[in-house]
């Protein structure tokens, strides 16, 4: 049986901690934008924010949760991976969200990723993604965030707006 470390947080203060989860989330965080296909939505789709870490020892995930007061912690059965994630939009819009913005990230492709997603939240409070304008400015957004090799999308913009 594995045994679990846990972090001292001796000699950490909360700028510290901040501090250390906003790099970590540097190297293993995602700020996500998906889609669902909902019939009884008035467009047929819901947009889902979320964000999450995941990582092989789950001690780290558990100082995330603790901090940022929110998500749900999950474990992949078939390698043990764990995941925290967080789509509650009140939790991302309210603690992930300030959180970030108290402890900035410092790559360029993580700020244009986290500005994105902080556009597509405002958007989506304001109730944007019930009208079409609103989904396709969304969309738009979505297909500038996390680029590059690996990316995948079960739904794109021509999924919902066939040409």
């Amino acid at each position: 049986m594995r045994s679990v470390r846990t972090i001292s947080r001796k000699g950490l203060n909360e700028n510290n901690i901040g501090y250390f989860i906003s790099g970590f989330t540097e190297g293993e965080g995602s700020f996500n934008i998906s889609l669902r296909k909902k019939p009884d939505y008035k467009l047929g789709w819901q947009v889902v924010l979320s964000f999450n870490i995941s990582q092989k020892d789950v001690s780290v995930l558990n100082l995330v949760q603790e901090t940022l007061g929110c998500g749900i912690i999950k474990t992949r059965k078939i390698d043990n991976l764990h995941s925290f994630d967080v789509t509650n939009a009140d939790d991302l819009t309210e603690k992930v969200i300030p959180f970030f913005q108290k402890y900035p990230l410092l790559s360029e492709s993580k700020k244009r990723n986290f500005s994105i997603f902080c556009e597509v939240s405002s958007l989506v409070k304001r109730g944007e993604h019930r009208n079409e304008s609103g989904l396709k400015k969304i969309l738009d957004l979505r297909e500038k965030i996390n680029e590059g090799k690996g990316r995948t999308r079960k739904y794109g913009i021509n999924d919902v707006f066939p040409i």
